[in-house]
């Protein structure tokens, strides 16, 4: 999935109803908030919002979205996401759900998809965002082709709610967290290559080969803005 936990015994902050036009949308990892919508707007709420709200068109309901503005709070990381989740069953042909089965193809839509709500999470501590859910920017972005990017660099939420290291891309002076390190599993400690096949190295016992980066590791600044 395209958000990953880094630190045990964390628990969300919890599950909310997701904007129609983010829940398919989101792909784990962005930065999101709250939001209001009109009850009697097109915007669909999840299955169990509909108890307890007047008809009348001046009443609203949350909804999570990953559209941000200046002064939006309190601002989360989301997951239920996209990539790399699977069915409900819990495992596929003894795997984990969303492993990629034979022909490349992930089992099952995102969790979203059946709920319409989007897991919000507000710990402080390390995560690891996949790198097509960040700011993408070859020159300024959350990528490994930052030539300016360093460790503990001040990491910022764009209007897209996407990361990016970019002051001038964020939608608000805020620092919501700080970069790491990037990594191919999301995990802390990243094996090259040339540690695991001998053969893959050149004559003098240089790598021949660049560890294809997935993740970008993150300390999340957790309860942004109160």
């Amino acid at each position: 999935m395209a958000l990953k936990i880094l630190q045990p015994h964390v628990q969300p902050y919890g599950q909310f109803d997701g904007l129609d036009a983010d829940v398919t949308s989101v792909l784990g990892g962005e930065v999101v908030t709250f939001s209001y919508v009109s009850i009697t707007g097109s915007d669909k709420g999840a299955a169990d919002l509909g108890d307890g709200y007047s008809s009348t068109a001046s009443k609203t309901r949350v909804a999570v979205t990953k559209t941000l503005a200046t002064g939006n709070r309190p601002l989360f990381l989301v997951d239920d996401g996209v990539a790399g989740y699977g069915t409900m069953l819990g495992e596929v042909v003894g795997s984990q759900v969303g492993k990629v089965v034979t022909g490349g193809t992930v089992l099952g839509p995102h969790t979203a998809s059946g709920s319409g709500k989007l897991t919000c999470w507000d710990a402080t501590g390390l995560y690891a965002v996949s790198l097509d859910a960040v700011h993408t920017n070859s020159a300024t972005g959350l990528v490994p082709s930052n030539g300016t990017l360093v460790g503990g660099a001040a990491l910022y939420a764009t209007t897209g709610g996407l990361l990016t290291p970019a002051a001038g891309s964020a939608f608000e002076a805020l620092v919501v967290g700080r970069f790491v390190e990037f990594s191919t599993d999301g995990s802390l400690v990243t094996s090259p290559l040339h540690l695991v096949a001998s053969n893959l190295n050149q004559p003098d016992g240089a790598s021949s080969v660049i560890i294809p980066f997935t993740r970008a590791v993150i300390w999340f600044q957790g309860g942004v803005g109160a």
